[in-house]
């Protein structure tokens, strides 16, 4: 039974947890430790989305993080992007590139909001070496590996691809046709999308695919959509949060994929907001953090997702602002402020006319 007033969100405790985490794992995460680059962007988007970036950090804290983020830039014969991190990695050569340090699809997206969360002016990237990079992992069904040698492959990623070629703003790096069959391909009968063809349908790459295809501006026809709407729906447990497959227990983080998935349908009022805020608020941990379910240890994963989902779909709370965080982009999964630096700062500098024909001695 939920109680009818809603807990406050403790964002201080939330945002306290997320830069302990920047600055060192507690034990419960220290698996985690090999993928650094996605771990910050979920502490940093926690900051970002309530709204304590600025409060809680200081100046030289942020330039430190963004110089250990380009720090994971790697370059080499399949192009060029981000690593997971440099646990394991050894030092080598910058005109040698080792098969082991390759670049990695999803961590590539994490760094790029990441820095754009911190506010970099992104001088620093390859694009060129970044559109190679995505050339080499798309494979011949339409969908993209992690890594240009092989790894997953599957909407995960595809998403990835789909993401960085919107905020790089040139779509030369992939074969959009082929990649939107791939997504197509994997749709269930239940109307969610697995990982793969032929998989179970997951909220979260349901809300992969479809935000793949609302960045590539395409639309599921009513009817698709209609029973898509209503699997996500379904999916609501009578506690208020979310299950990632049919009858699965509720996760805090797939009141984002499923609620985002929603908001990507303009069906985000069939959400019961009070509800899916009620079980987050039970899932918070009192010295800080969010965790998957009520009791558990919390992790930056979650915290960020769970906000998110709030962010995108909050309560109508007359319990004052605790609830209020700032709007967020569903489609790149970021607030509007750092989705729209990212648009702004990341595609190559357009050369106007007069400086293009001076570059040419005319």
């Amino acid at each position: 039974m939920l109680p009818t007033s809603l807990p406050p969100l403790s964002k201080s405790g939330h945002a306290t947890h997320c830069k302990r985490c920047l600055s060192g794992l507690p034990s419960s995460q220290v698996d985690i430790d090999p993928a650094k680059l996605a771990l910050s962007f979920y502490c940093l988007g926690s900051l970002d989305v309530s709204g304590e970036l600025e409060k809680r950090t200081r100046g030289w804290e942020r330039e430190q993080w963004k110089e250990w983020i380009w720090s994971q830039q790697t370059s080499g014969h399949y192009g060029t992007g981000f690593r997971a991190s440099s646990y394991m990695t050894a030092k080598h050569s910058t005109e040698e590139h080792s098969v082991h340090d390759s670049p990695q699809i999803i961590m590539t997206y994490t760094a790029l909001l990441s820095l754009a969360i911190l506010r970099d002016n992104f001088s620093r990237l390859d694009r060129k070496g970044l559109l190679k990079f995505l050339r080499s992992c798309q494979n011949t069904d339409g969908s993209f590996s992690s890594e240009p040698l092989g790894g997953d492959s599957d909407l995960r990623t595809t998403f990835c691809a789909f993401a960085i070629s919107t905020m790089l703003d040139d779509w030369s790096g992939m074969d959009v046709a082929s990649a939107l069959q791939f997504i197509c391909s994997c749709r269930t009968y239940e109307g969610g999308y697995g990982q793969s063809p032929f998989g179970e349908a997951l909220g979260g790459t349901t809300y992969c695919a479809l935000a793949a295809l609302r960045l590539a501006t395409k639309q599921l026809d009513p009817l698709e959509r209609q029973k898509t709407v209503r699997w996500l729906v379904q999916n609501q447990a009578s506690n208020g949060g979310f299950s990632g497959r049919t009858n699965k227990d509720a996760d805090a983080c797939y009141c984002f994929w499923c609620g985002a998935s929603l908001h990507v349908l303009d069906a985000g009022d069939l959400v019961d907001k009070a509800e899916m805020a009620s079980f987050v608020a039970f899932c918070q941990f009192k010295f800080g953090g969010i965790a998957k379910i009520p009791g558990e240890h919390p992790d930056p994963y979650h915290t960020y997702l769970s906000l998110a989902a709030v962010a995108l779909l909050p309560p109508d709370s007359p319990e004052g602002t605790s609830w209020a965080l700032c709007p967020l982009d569903p489609l790149l999964n970021a607030t509007y402020q750092t989705s729209s630096w990212a648009r702004a700062h990341i595609p190559a500098p357009k050369v106007d006319d007069d400086d293009a024909l001076g570059d040419a001695g005319i």
